[in-house]
């Protein structure tokens, strides 16, 4: 799943050479039996005519409950544009000692073990997926599994193909397509798009911006590299880098060493004191379309 990638990514202020979640009302009978006999000895008795009258204005003046407005939920946090890092909405009360999980180039043979272990332990995530996984029955049976556990599914475009290297037409079918293929398989198109190597170009921003999704690369990640292709190698490097800061927006691949590798890293960042982010709550442009 992990690409030959080279990328030089900003982090935190710093630089990282990278690769590739009504209650009724009261009887009021007693009441009116109450009221009717007061009123009966101090007047004299209705015609059947103004009984009714007075009858259809009490009707008429019965209180109606106020119709009940659908409340959209605000996003709490959104994308540092320079950083990728996740931080706090602004007028939000949100904690900022948090942390993203991250999957590239799903569903690609781990995809839907992984998905399995973060939600034994509570521990949302965005899946980023490529199209041409989804062009097998087993991918797009992987991709409806995933989304109905409640994950996050982002854009990582068709092919995996380098952004920088192809023209605007081919940089939009890889990405317009795969948000076709998401939305024909999950029933919604994806919010977040993450290029392939961090690449992002002048068309798959404006492509981004039309299609609603928020740019969403990472701070840092490991996984791809020849010393952290072991599980306990890459749980300890994700949780005690010197990158691993309030925000965080971690990289990571559908890998078996990674699989094996994320209950640990869930854990290890809880023990830190960090809370792993649902990516539900994260702004992007057609979610602040929504919410107008």
């Amino acid at each position: 799943m992990v690409k030959k990638r080279v990328l030089l990514l900003m982090c935190c202020g710093g630089i990282l050479f990278a690769g590739c979640q009504n209650d009724s009302p009261e009887d009021e009978s007693d009441a009116d039996v109450s009221s009717q006999q007061a009123t009966s000895e101090e007047k004299p008795e209705a015609s059947e005519e103004s009984s009714v009258e007075e009858a259809t204005e009490e009707a008429e003046t019965v209180d109606e409950p106020e119709p009940v407005e659908e409340e959209t939920a605000a996003y709490e946090y959104s994308v540092n544009e320079n950083t990728y890092a996740i931080e706090p909405a602004e007028d939000s009360s949100a904690e900022s000692q948090v942390a993203l999980l991250t999957y590239d180039d799903a569903p690609d043979g781990h995809a839907v073990e992984i998905a399995e272990i973060l939600a034994q332990h509570d521990a949302p995530a965005i899946f980023f997926v490529n199209g041409m996984y989804l062009e097998s029955e087993a991918g797009r049976s992987a991709l409806g599994t995933i989304h109905e556990m409640g994950f996050e599914i982002g854009n990582h475009t068709q092919t995996h193909a380098s952004l920088p290297d192809i023209s605007p037409e081919a940089q939009h079918a890889e990405i317009v397509e795969t948000s076709d293929l998401i939305e024909e398989i999950t029933g919604e198109r994806p919010r977040f798009f993450r290029a392939p190597f961090g690449q992002n170009t002048e068309t798959s921003r404006q492509i981004a911006s039309e299609q609603g999704m928020a740019l969403m690369n990472w701070t840092y990640g490991y996984d791809w590299e020849a010393d952290y292709q072991e599980a306990d190698a890459l749980a300890d490097i994700m949780v005690n880098t010197e990158y691993l800061n309030a925000g965080a927006n971690l990289l990571m691949h559908d890998r078996a060493w990674t699989r094996d590798a994320s209950a640990d890293i869930v854990e290890g960042l809880r023990e830190k004191g960090y809370s792993i982010v649902d990516p539900a709550r994260i702004s992007s442009p057609e979610r602040e379309a929504a919410s107008e």
